[in-house]
């Protein structure tokens, strides 16, 4: 199936701005894209005008602006997470719900930097991982996944006040060495399958 989009529509609902996400559709899934809101600090001049304020000021002007639109973007991430959670424990796992946070998961991995929260980066990489190669998903603890799940929120939260890097880290390295270990074991059917995929990073950039 092509992952390539099909269409792209605006959300009924606009920001507080009169600005409107888009929505992408894929094969089995959509992407909500937010506005881009950094083009206001893109400033266009003629030959004959002066520049006005640095353009680095304007540009950090321009993301403190925007920083509360990221924060909201990021909630409603680990909301689509919650949610497929409280699935889990009423029904168990299925095919379409796994699918289901497999993606809220890889979405917030994918948007962890843009969005200015990195280091859920490497515990939702994880958490990916944990879900895409676990050969019988019920087997999963659901203590491990709620471990994820709520360091994933933990992080978004203390990411808002500071002082987020090194408790970050110390979680992702736990999680990381419980999902390895967990996953090791329910691949020893298969020895070998799990050599060839990357294991996720401790921090953003690291290759440890």
């Amino acid at each position: 199936m092509s992952d390539r989009p099909k269409k792209e529509n605006p959300l009924m609902t606009p920001d507080g701005d009169g600005e409107f996400a888009a929505v992408q559709a894929f094969g089995d899934h959509e992407v909500i894209v937010p506005p881009n809101k950094l083009k206001k600090a893109v400033v266009r001049l003629r030959p004959t005008e002066s520049y006005g304020p640095d353009p680095v000021i304007r540009a950090e002007r321009a993301l403190s602006d925007i920083s509360g639109d990221f924060l909201e973007w990021m909630e409603k991430e680990c909301d689509r997470l919650d949610a497929a959670r409280r699935e889990l424990r009423q029904r168990g796992f299925t095919e379409k719900l796994r699918n289901e946070m497999f993606r809220a998961a890889h979405d917030i991995k994918g948007q962890a930097a843009t969005f200015g929260f990195p280091f859920t980066e490497p515990v939702a990489n994880s958490l990916c991982r944990l879900l895409e190669h676990s050969p019988d998903p019920d087997r999963i603890p659901l203590a491990l996944i709620d471990q994820h799940i709520d360091g994933i929120r933990a992080i978004v939260h203390r990411n808002a006040h500071g002082n987020t890097q090194r408790k970050a880290e110390v979680l992702a390295l736990r999680l990381r060495d419980v999902t390895e270990e967990f996953l090791t074991y329910q691949n020893r059917h298969r020895p070998g399958y799990l050599d060839d995929e990357e294991v996720p990073p401790l921090a953003p950039g690291s290759s440890s």
